[in-house]
């Protein structure tokens, strides 16, 4: 039974530490091709900061961004200098949308002017771009979260 359990704990991901810069919690969310390392940003602010500032991400990290309740939510790139690719992820895990490649913007654009994701989501998470189909992540894909984002 503990090996049955271990590996369910494995498949749902875990807790790996936290992010020695950001203070952030890291977790292990497994894809079908790939073990992602997700910072963790459950507050509004760390919400609205996201990835921002960040010159580069290296393969297979990118953050989870956990939201009170499913319902619609949309994301901007103000101040984000990387590409990247963005999953929208039901209650239970389910990629419902991905927009793939969202472009980085230019920081001389007016916030007003700056293109919006959206979609509807308990979970978005960001990857480099390209990432999500590397990682065989698609629409209809079930991805484990894991039970300590929700704490």
């Amino acid at each position: 039974m503990p090996s049955v359990l271990a590996a369910a704990a494995f498949a749902l991901g875990t807790l790996v530490a936290a992010n020695a810069q950001t203070g952030l919690p890291v977790v292990t969310v497994r894809a079908p091709q790939a073990a992602l390392h997700l910072e963790v940003a459950r507050t509004e602010a760390e919400r609205e900061t996201g990835l921002m500032g960040r010159a580069a991400l290296a393969p297979h990290t990118g953050m989870l961004f956990v939201f009170d309740q499913d319902g619609p939510i949309a994301f901007w790139m103000k101040d984000t200098l990387v590409p990247l690719d963005m999953v929208f992820l039901a209650s239970d895990g389910t990629v419902r949308t991905i927009y793939a490649g969202v472009a980085t913007v230019p920081p001389s654009l007016p916030d007003d002017a700056i293109p919006r994701e959206a979609g509807f989501a308990k979970y978005v998470i960001e990857l480099p771009a390209g990432e999500a189909e590397r990682d065989g992540i698609g629409v209809g894909t079930r991805l484990g979260v894991p039970d300590a984002v929700h704490a």
